[in-house]
């Protein structure tokens, strides 16, 4: 028997056979002793579940009956299990053998630590940081998420600039290690994100609530990015203005929502018209049908809005000025500038 925190690794599913095939044979390689691994499955059509229950037979698998996407899929597997910590973990993550002791070790010295993330590196060219989390998410005044090692499309090669445990304002999704009690506090992912900064509404309310959101270096993990949805896509576009502007509604201070909402239509309209001029009229019809969803479903958000705790604001992590201004017309691309 061992007295080490009861981990679950989860990796939501769905249609991921080929990734499942490439990555799950490292996350098997674990070293971590108290471990389960389990695969969620968001109702796949190919043959992923017999794949897994074929060749490693010591994965837990667990089956939604239809896609409820990233957020309502983790939501319906977590509520099954017990364990201390979950490592919410892409199908599409190569993992190292020991990724996992590092960071349940930070995460166990400090009771107020709530979640934290590793070390995303780029898995095409394993000395760049990756997009989606690199070495852990910030966010600015205006609710533009970014990392340490990338700002919007320029992304850092590591060179140790970053190494050191760190706080953060919100962990990758990729590979988020959280504990379970405080996912229940804080009621999971929010299921109408479908997909997309459901990681970062989930950590700002962990902050909200006085908790830390962590960094650890001394764990790696390698991302291939984009599993799902690449960048040009106008359904990913959709999900991020819409989602970008239902994660301010509902976390910003009260005194603060309806400024900087109204600055971010306009700085929303600007891109919309940008990409128009570059060609992209499905991107740009994106960003206009997420405000009108914005404003559908104004009322049911506020209504979550008010259901937050917001007294304990940690704020360790936000950049209080425009991450935007300072890429674009300052010319600023490499975190340590800003």
């Amino acid at each position: 028997m061992t007295d080490q925190p009861k981990v679950a690794v989860v990796i939501l599913n769905w249609n991921g056979l080929e990734y499942l095939k490439r990555f799950l044979p490292s996350v098997f390689k674990s070293t971590y002793p108290n471990l389960d691994i389990i695969i969620g499955d968001n109702a796949s059509t190919d043959a992923s579940v017999s794949f897994v229950s074929d060749n490693f037979p010591d994965a837990r698998i667990i089956e939604n009956d239809q896609n409820y996407g990233f957020a309502g899929g983790y939501n319906k597997i977590l509520e099954q299990l017990d364990h201390d910590y979950f490592i919410l973990l892409n199908s599409d993550v190569e993992v190292t053998e020991h990724w996992i002791e590092p960071v349940i070790s930070l995460m166990e010295s400090d009771t107020l630590i709530a979640a934290a993330q590793p070390k995303l590196l780029a898995y095409a060219n394993k000395h760049l940081f990756e997009y989606a989390g690199a070495a852990g998410g910030f966010i600015d005044k205006y609710g533009y998420p970014f990392c340490r090692g990338r700002i919007f499309d320029t992304v850092e090669e590591d060179k140790g600039q970053y190494d050191g445990n760190s706080e953060i304002f919100w962990a990758s999704g990729a590979a988020l290690f959280i504990k379970r009690s405080k996912w229940i506090e804080a009621g999971g992912l929010d299921s109408d994100f479908f997909a997309h900064m459901e990681e970062i509404d989930l950590c700002w309310r962990l902050k909200n609530l006085g908790y830390k959101i962590m960094y650890c270096s001394d764990s790696k993990v390698y991302h291939v990015g984009g599993g799902t949805l690449n960048a040009e896509n106008p359904f990913k576009t959709y999900l991020n203005f819409r989602n970008n502007l239902v994660l301010l509604l509902k976390n910003l201070p009260s005194n603060k929502t309806l400024p900087i909402i109204f600055i971010r239509f306009w700085l929303d309209l600007i891109s919309l018209i940008k990409f128009l001029l570059d060609g992209k009229p499905q991107n740009a019809g994106a960003v206009s049908k997420a405000h009108v969803y914005f404003f559908k479903n104004l009322l049911k958000n506020m209504q979550k809005a008010r259901s937050i705790s917001k007294n304990q604001f940690n704020q360790a992590g936000m950049y209080n000025k425009s991450i935007v201004w300072r890429y674009f017309v300052k010319d600023i691309k490499k975190f340590r500038d800003l």
